[in-house]
């Protein structure tokens, strides 16, 4: 009997490059999923905050809520931050 291709190393198997490709795929998953994790508590954190302050400036209009006003101008809301130069496309007629 004649054997014309015989594979003798580890990796020419096609099983176990197929495990190597699916467990790296799964750490890669994993840091990704790690990380999307971390900006949604973020996005939700800022969410509650948000809230609280629009909760608070329900209740109480007189009382200005830290960084709640931050960038906007009393003069015109098309304005930039804080600086009373329209915004791009926002031209003041004078």
């Amino acid at each position: 009997m004649t054997v014309l291709a015989s594979s003798q190393s580890l990796l020419a198997q096609p099983g176990t490059v197929a495990f190597l490709v699916i467990f790296g795929m799964g750490v890669v998953l994993y840091f990704v999923f790690r990380s999307m994790s971390k900006h949604l508590r973020k996005v939700n954190q800022a969410a509650r905050d948000e809230a609280e302050a629009a909760a608070r400036m329900q209740v109480d209009p007189t009382a200005l809520a830290a960084g709640s006003t931050a960038g906007v101008s009393s003069t015109s809301g098309s304005a930039g931050p804080a600086t009373g130069v329209p915004a791009a496309g926002h031209e003041r007629a004078d």
